[in-house]
């Protein structure tokens, strides 16, 4: 097959790439955190490996190959002065004062199913870990090189070595690289995550869309954990605790004039997340919920109009 695709067979080509393509968009969807260019970049990798087949002396796998590429890609990426930054949406209100202002505005839910292969013995993250918001959120905080090296080992699990040589690096840096993004990256127990679909989570996700939807802000407030916070990407509002997120949710329901939101559920990064509707105007984006214990710690709402569509709900 690969000599196939080598003299130029492009169905060889694709027999050889079709297997992995799927986990190489995750990847790219970890170091990038956006869909949007994470798909660029997937395109950027297959075309540089088609062209640069001749190249490939076959000392490691297909795969390993194509991930070295799909990581350059990732950090040329994430270096470019010319990287896409959505722009920030106008609120149709006057917003209370952020807790902060969040820099990751480009942040994006993931609608795929995580598909890493086979992680070798190295990894130290799970799947359902490895793709949930807050771990792709906190890899954007961390420098690139940092963050490839945490992804290729600890959610991959390829050797110090094998991460060395993907990097074209020294084992000694990625050591170093290793230690301060695990310091830097907070470890959430996976414990106290209640399991996908489990009756604690489809309940505590029920008793949201109530609230929620009726503008019951006191409800939505007795779900939350004391330090939850509540983010918008791509608006750089960020609240933390309940006092910041009930006063911004009372000034939103405020300046609706009594119109509601419906929510549609659907699933998110292996988050319950639901489709955000508006009465009167449609789609206005999309709602991930982070569960810890019988609470959430965190409620993402993505400023996206387009998001439910892509997630395959109408309304």
């Amino acid at each position: 097959m690969l000599d196939r695709a080598r003299a130029g067979d492009p169905d060889a080509f694709r027999q050889l790439t079709d297997p992995f393509r799927r986990e190489l968009l995750v990847h790219c969807y970890r170091m990038l955190g956006s869909m949007t260019d994470a798909e660029d970049v997937l395109q950027e990798t297959l075309l540089a490996a088609w062209r640069g087949l001749d190249g490939f002396e076959g000392r490691s796998s297909p795969r390993t190959w194509l991930y070295r590429i799909a990581t350059n890609r990732c950090l040329n990426a994430v270096r470019s002065a010319s990287r896409r930054r959505p722009a920030e949406p106008v609120p149709p209100f006057t917003p209370p004062e952020p807790t902060r202002r969040d820099a990751v505005t480009w942040l994006q839910p993931c609608p795929e199913q995580v598909e890493d292969g086979d992680p070798g013995p190295e990894a130290r993250y799970s799947a359902r870990e490895s793709i949930e918001l807050a771990f792709i959120a906190g890899l954007q905080h961390l420098p690139p090189r940092q963050a490839a090296a945490l992804v290729l080992r600890d959610v991959l699990g390829y050797s110090t070595a094998e991460t060395a040589d993907l990097l074209d690096t020294t084992p000694t840096a990625v050591k170093a690289a290793l230690q301060r993004a695990r310091e830097r990256l907070d470890r959430v127990d996976p414990s106290r995550v209640p399991l996908p679909g489990s009756p604690g989570e489809r309940e505590l996700a029920r008793r949201f869309a109530e609230a929620y939807t009726a503008d019951d802000v006191d409800g939505v407030l007795a779900l939350l954990t004391d330090g939850a916070w509540l983010t918008m990407p791509p608006a750089p509002h960020a609240y933390q605790g309940r006092a910041a997120i009930g006063a911004f949710l009372a000034a939103s329901a405020a300046s609706r004039g009594g119109s509601r939101f419906r929510l549609e559920p659907t699933r998110a990064n292996g988050q319950p997340a639901f489709g955000c509707f508006l009465a009167g105007v449609g789609p206005v984006g999309l709602l991930v919920l982070t569960l810890r214990d019988d609470r959430i710690s965190a409620v993402t709402r993505f400023l996206d109009d387009d998001l439910p569509r892509r997630f395959g709900l109408d309304g």
